[in-house]
Parts: structure tokens; C-alpha cells; sequence
């Protein structure tokens, strides 16, 4: 390892939190200890495979034989990632199977069996490469709202196979307490590690829950296929899944929708790493997320070949990143190198098939819990004004009505059932369409006019925040922004000659905020403002030297709370204008 090199990432400035960034190479012991950790983690989130193969009702072989070639296609992805370059994101990236797939790849493999997942990676693979050049523009046709809504009803779509399963339930409904007390003591255990674990323990609570899961099993006499086990060979290449094509065509739609949407959550993943990589971050690398949309793809192409499930970044792998200090891509080819081996080794895949029903269950619950959760999060990262609210009410209401009413999709041609009888499905496609109509008349441009009453401070404040709720804008960008503009009418006022402000102009694309204060009097000089030395200004007796101080502390504000500022005068109106520019 010590004469092998990887191509050089952007230029970017280490951390001082950070023991090794992204292009240092670490010694092997420490580069073994990492790629350990990370294959750890990613393989206790496998386990989304085996949600997908027992709600399907797929047999041991199969559900091994598709562990096994997901496991391959991970390897691949996080291997494209690390390396970087012209392809990848240049990043320790960790490709897990995608929790996103669950809802839709249920019903298709419990009629195709473990063949239609070629498809479903197919679909998913040239969804990817299609729109990886076109990284910069998704964030337009998917905000956060849309996006929130589809991630909170999949979690919802998972609920009820997560119940039948933890409970034990039978035809009749009546609950198996077996199966009760193995789901539980798996869901107790994650839960209790997640909120009262150490930093690392925290990290590992999945897989510690699915080990406790198993030793209750074991210990109340329900786990079985010991026989099985010793009966596979110590090594073995994968088996490979007969392609099964014959998937209704709504289906087929619905598989490419999750995947679009599936990347728009990667290209969040790329934009963390690369803050996490660098001291001076100011703005997203879409390029980066870009080539990281692609490695994913040709990922999943190539594993579509073996019957691999499709993969996603694993946000689980970034927070390891974040506990360890460590970001370096070398940490990212060891745990490809890692994942590639356990691929070849039946017994450890076989093991985990073997994992009882009731601890899927109990890791389903997690999912859709997680889910749901951070569905809601996203939603409410935006201020909402009353088209948000019925964005997202019709959307949800529709979806779950589904969701309850399942046979309502029964009435709709026979090649729509898929699309019409998913509640995922049918909320992601109306809260597009509702977001574009109620979207329309909405200008992207507006401006006031600020008079001498009520304070202009005030005015320019509600006027920002009215127009973050019209546009969807992120909270924390409208409460910059807002905060910058009155500090920017103080700098104004304050500076003299005359100059007060006369209109304020609001402009959003969904990747940028642009306020424009027009003012009377001459442009506002812009000078590099530095912090006041406030142990120089208490021992002077120039009390002059404390009014410039002071004057100048607004200015310090609008270039720290600001990404970009520009004075000048607008050759039309001939009026002088301070632009302040935010990054969306």
C-alpha cells in the first residue's frame, strides 16, 4: 500500500477535527481497523436484503445466492467511490442495499422470485447514469418537500409487513409471543444502544440488536438451519439469478421513480462528505455528486449481472466517518476489499440468511421508524405557506388511503396496478405534480418598496420570511438571509451620505437566495471587515476608536452571515444597490 497512489481529489484544506482527510494515506494496521469497521456496519445493513427476500417469500438458496451478489455489488460501488477521478466521488462513500427499493421490490419478487431484482438494478443502474450529468438541476424538479414526502410514505408502506413479521401474525391475526419477545428484545436492544450508547456503541447498535435478536432466539429454541449451515462449502462463487423480465410496465415506472429519488438522497451523502472534508466548504460540489451518481450506477449495472440488489449510499458508514475522524478514501478500498472476500464465503452469507423472521421484523420497524422520521425531518426543513400545506396534505392523504384501501388499485387496468396500488408510488407522483401546478404564478422575483414606517429593520425581515415560505426556501437560509438584510440596512444608515434604503428585491432558483437592498446615495464601500480587538478597545481612552468599532460590526456580520456580496449602481435607475447572496 505503500507504493500505491489514488488520483488526486480537489485541493482542500484538512479539518483540525480530522486525523486523516480523504487523499492521507494511514499506516495498515490503522487502514485494517478501518476497513473492518465500515464492512461491519454495511453488512449489519444487509440486512435490508433479507427484509426484501422474506417478504417475498424467497427460499434460503435464493436469499443467499442474492446476499451474496449485493454483497459483490457494494464491494463494487464503495471500491468506484474511493477511487474517484474521473469516476466516483473521490470520497469514503459505503454502498449499502437500498431501504428505498423495499416497498416496491416486495411485491415484484413475490411473483417473480429472486430474477425480477435484475430488472429492479437494471432500471435503478440506468436511472442513475442517465441523470448523473444533470446533477446541478435535480435539486429544482426535488426539493426537500417532495422528497420528505416520498421517504415519510415509504417508511409508512413498511409498516404493516414490519408488524406481521415481529408479530408473528398469523392468518387470523392473533399474535405468536415467541415471536413477540425476539422482536422485541431486537428492537430494545437498537433503540436502547441508539439513545444511551456510547459514541462508537451507537454506531454498531443494528448490528448488536440483530446479535441480541438471535442469541433470544437461540436461547427460546427458534433458530433453526444449524444442519444447513454446516452442509454449505467454506468458499464458493455466488450463484447467478435467471433474469426474469416479465414485470408489468407500471412496475417497471415505479422502480425508475424510487431510483431517481434514491439518488437525489446520494447526492446529500456527497455534499456531507465533502464538508466534512473541508475547512473553507462554502458550497456544494454537484460536479463531485455528479460522478458519484455515476460510480453508483455503473455499480448496480454490473451487479444487475449477478441478481445484486440495488445499493444506496449509507449515511450509518458517513457517521462512522464522523466518530472516527477518518475520511480517508484508502479506509474505502479496504472495506470493498473486505466485502468482496465475505462474498465468497457461503457460511458467513448463509448465517445470515438464517436470521429468524421476528429479528427482520424487528429491523423492518427500525427501517419504516427511521423513515418516517426522517421524512419529517426534511419536510419540515422548509417554510411552508398554505400551497406546502396542501402540497403535502393531498399527497399523504392519497398515498395512505392506498396504503388502508388496497384494493381500490383493483378497478384500474391491470398494468397500472403498480403504480395505482402503491401508496409510495401515488404520493411521490402527486406531490411532483402538485409541487410544479401550485408552484405556477409564484414569481421568482419580487420586490417591496420600504418606507419610514414601521421600522425599515421590520419591513425588510417579514418581507423575507413571507417570500421563504412562498418559495419552499430552507428555514435556516431564510433566517440567514433575514438576519443579514437588517444588518445590511444598519451598515447602510450607518455609513452616512445620505444613504437609506428605499426597496428591497428578493430573488430563488432552489440553488441560490439573492436579497438586493436598493438605496439613496452612493454605493456602499465594500472593504475586507475584520473583528474588532475588544481587549485593545477596553484599555484605550479614544472613545472615537470604540464608534468606529461599533460602526463596523454590522459589516462583520453581513460578510460572515453572506456567501457573496456586490455594491454598485444599476445603470438603468441609477440608484445604488447592496446584492447579498446566499447558497440554497
Amino acid at each position: 500500500m505503500s507504493r500505491f497512489g489514488l488520483p488526486p481529489s480537489r485541493p482542500r484544506r484538512r479539518p483540525q477535527e480530522l486525523s486523516l482527510a480523504a487523499d492521507q494515506r494511514p499506516s495498515s494496521f490503522t487502514l485494517l481497523t478501518l476497513g473492518l469497521q465500515h464492512a461491519a456496519m454495511a453488512l449489519g445493513l444487509s440486512a435490508y436484503v433479507l427484509a426484501v427476500a422474506k417478504g417475498a417469500g424467497l427460499g434460503h438458496d435464493e436469499t443467499r445466492a442474492m446476499l451474496a451478489a449485493t454483497i459483490i455489488t457494494m464491494a463494487l460501488g464503495t471500491a468506484l467511490q474511493a477511487w474517484g477521478g474521473k469516476l466516483g466521488a473521490g470520497a469514503l462513500i459505503v454502498q449499502i442495499p437500498s431501504p428505498f427499493v423495499l416497498p416496491l421490490a416486495i411485491p415484484i419478487l413475490a411473483v417473480t422470485g429472486a430474477g425480477g431484482m435484475v430488472l429492479i438494478s437494471v432500471v435503478s443502474a440506468i436511472v442513475a447514469l442517465a441523470v448523473s450529468p444533470f446533477a446541478p438541476r435535480l435539486r429544482g424538479l426535488f426539493p426537500p418537500i417532495v422528497t420528505g414526502l416520498v421517504v415519510l410514505i415509504g417508511g409508512l408502506s413498511l409498516v404493516r409487513v414490519a408488524f406481521s413479521h415481529a408479530l408473528g401474525l398469523g392468518p387470523d391475526q392473533a399474535m405468536d409471543g415467541d415471536s413477540l419477545a425476539v422482536s422485541g428484545a431486537t428492537f430494545a436492544i437498537v433503540v436502547a444502544l441508539s439513545i444511551w450508547g456510547g459514541r462508537r456503541v451507537k454506531l454498531f447498535a443494528l448490528l448488536i440488536g440483530i446479535a441480541a435478536g438471535v442469541a433470544t432466539a437461540l436461547l427460546m429454541g427458534r433458530l433453526t438451519g444449524g444442519d444447513s449451515l454446516l452442509a454449505v462449502p467454506a468458499f464458493a462463487l455466488p450463484m447467478l439469478a435467471t433474469p426474469v423480465f416479465d414485470v408489468p410496465i407500471g412496475a417497471v415506472i415505479g422502480v425508475a421513480f424510487i431510483a431517481l429519488l434514491g439518488q437525489i438522497d446520494s447526492i446529500g451523502s456527497f455534499i456531507l462528505m465533502d464538508k466534512m472534508d473541508d475547512a473553507d466548504w462554502r458550497r456544494p460540489d454537484l460536479r463531485q455528486a455528479g460522478r458519484g451518481m455515476q460510480a453508483n450506477g455503473l455499480g448496480d449495472l454490473i451487479g444487475s449481472a449477478l441478481g445484486g440488489m440495488t445499493t444506496a449510499t449509507s449515511s450509518a458508514n458517513i457517521g462512522l466517518c464522523h466518530a472516527s475522524r477518518a475520511t480517508t478514501r484508502y479506509a474505502g478500498l479496504a472495506t470493498a476489499a473486505i466485502l468482496a472476500v465475505i462474498a465468497f464465503l457461503p457460511q458467513v452469507t448463509m448465517a445470515l440468511t438464517l436470521i429468524p423472521t421476528p429479528v427482520i421484523g424487528a429491523i423492518e420497524f427500525y427501517a419504516a421508524a427511521f423513515l418516517i422520521a426522517s421524512g419529517m425531518d426534511l419536510v419540515a426543513s422548509r417554510q411552508l405557506d398554505t400551497r406546502g400545506v396542501f402540497i403535502i396534505g393531498i399527497s399523504l392523504v392519497c398515498g395512505v388511503g392506498i396504503l388502508m384501501m388496497p384494493g381500490v388499485a383493483s378497478h384500474a387496468p391491470a398494468s397500472l396496478h403498480p403504480l395505482v396500488g402503491s401508496g409510495f408510488i401515488v404520493t411521490g407522483l402527486l406531490a411532483i405534480v402538485l409541487n410544479q401546478i401550485f408552484r405556477l404564478g409564484i414569481r421568482k422575483t419580487q420586490t417591496q418598496a420600504i418606507t419610514t414606517a414601521p421600522a425599515p429593520e421590520i419591513q425588510v425581515t417579514e418581507f423575507i420570511e413571507r417570500m421563504g415560505g412562498a418559495w419552499a426556501a430552507r428555514r435556516d437560509a431564510v433566517s440567514r438571509a433575514a438576519q443579514a438584510a437588517v444588518e445590511a440596512v444598519e451598515a447602510i444608515r450607518a455609513a452616512g451620505g445620505g444613504r437609506m434604503v428605499t426597496a428591497i428585491t428578493g430573488s430563488f432558483d432552489e440553488l441560490s437566495l439573492d436579497i438586493e437592498l436598493r438605496h439613496a446615495g452612493a454605493p456602499l464601500p465594500l472593504v475586507p471587515a475584520t473583528a474588532p480587538d475588544l481587549a485593545a478597545l477596553l484599555e484605550s481612552d479614544d472613545d472615537t476608536a470604540i464608534d468606529s468599532a461599533m460602526a463596523n460590526v454590522s459589516g462583520v456580520l453581513i460578510q460572515r452571515l453572506a456567501d457573496r456580496l456586490k455594491a454598485g449602481t444599476d445603470p438603468a435607475t441609477k440608484s445604488a444597490f447592496l446584492r447579498l447572496h446566499f447558497n440554497h
